[in-house]
């Protein structure tokens, strides 16, 4: 019996025992990861470099490729490392700094998608209002509170799961930290309240994510008003990719925290686990960005003066 004063780290899950498919496993996360690396630093870079991009649209994307690397930054590199080196450990402040981290930019990347997809209702719906409801000021403030959210959000579960008793060992069944793992070390029933919270989390988030439903439903109505053919093509193969990213999003974190334990299992947790923390970062620069005539005329022009 082990108590969490006498853990000094963690045993995360391998994606495989032979050390072939361990390399193999390194080389396919480096590829993603530098996939997003590249993706989200050129949407960052693109943005804070040219004027013509320096609207309410292009702040709020320049926020979710920042959320998007970190996200991504905060559990790949630790996986590729132990898999390259044949380990599985990772400190209990490294663990605590891992969940504390994942948790916080998750939350608010939901939040920022949220505001984005008010964002595009208001540009579209409600366009004659856009400057007044979106001035810079409004902008700030609703980018702050989508990083304040989330903030706050991982420093409640994060104090509250690590201070739960933990006497079921060490070792997690997931590639990084996450809290429905460590709460199945824990041997008080102190934990319910830690499910407690999570179930008012995914309120919250299942709240941002029908508002995004409905702003996207309202979009699209607006969108079949419009006499161009070009035009509505052009709202449709933006609107939908997007929900479709967010679909994915949404659908696999519910169903990896509020899943019964009894359809849990490693494999499952592990490609439930992939889904939502390793596709959205790789796939949001393309869907929200390289679509964007704007935003590529601008990379186009980064990339020539740059030669």
């Amino acid at each position: 019996m082990s108590n969490s004063s006498s853990i000094s780290q963690f045993l995360l899950l391998p994606f495989t025992d032979t050390r072939e498919l361990q390399l193999l496993h390194f080389w396919l996360f480096l590829g993603i990861y530098l996939a997003a690396l590249l993706g989200n630093g050129l949407i960052i870079t693109t943005i804070a470099w040219d004027q013509h991009l320096h609207t309410p649209m292009y702040f709020f994307l320049l926020n979710l490729a920042l959320l998007d690397l970190g996200s991504i930054s905060t559990t790949v590199p630790k996986s590729m490392a132990n898999s390259f080196w044949d380990t599985r450990d990772i400190s209990y402040s490294g663990c605590v700094a891992q969940l504390f981290s994942f948790s916080f930019l998750i939350v608010a990347e939901y939040s920022m998608l949220t505001v984005m997809s008010y964002d595009r209702y208001v540009a579209i719906c409600k366009p004659l209002h856009y400057g007044t409801l979106l001035g810079s000021r409004a902008c700030v403030h609703m980018a702050a509170a989508a990083w304040a959210t989330g903030f706050l959000n991982a420093l409640v579960h994060t104090a509250n799961t690590f201070s739960l008793p933990l006497c079921k060992g060490n070792a997690l069944g997931q590639f990084f930290c996450e809290i429905p793992q460590i709460l199945k070390l824990s041997c008080s029933h102190s934990y319910l309240r830690e499910l407690g919270l999570i179930v008012v989390s995914a309120c919250l988030v299942f709240m941002c994510c029908i508002f995004i439903v409905v702003s996207y439903v309202q979009i699209l109505r607006a969108v079949l008003r419009i006499s161009s053919e070009q035009g509505r093509h052009k709202a449709f193969s933006t609107c939908l990719p997007h929900l479709a990213v967010i679909s994915l999003f949404a659908s696999t974190s519910f169903f990896a925290y509020l899943k019964p334990p009894s359809i849990s299992s490693p494999s499952l947790d592990l490609l439930v686990s992939v889904l939502y923390s390793l596709i959205p970062p790789t796939l949001n620069p393309l869907i929200y960005s390289m679509r964007n005539r704007e935003l590529k005329d601008a990379l186009r022009k980064l990339m020539e003066g740059c030669i």
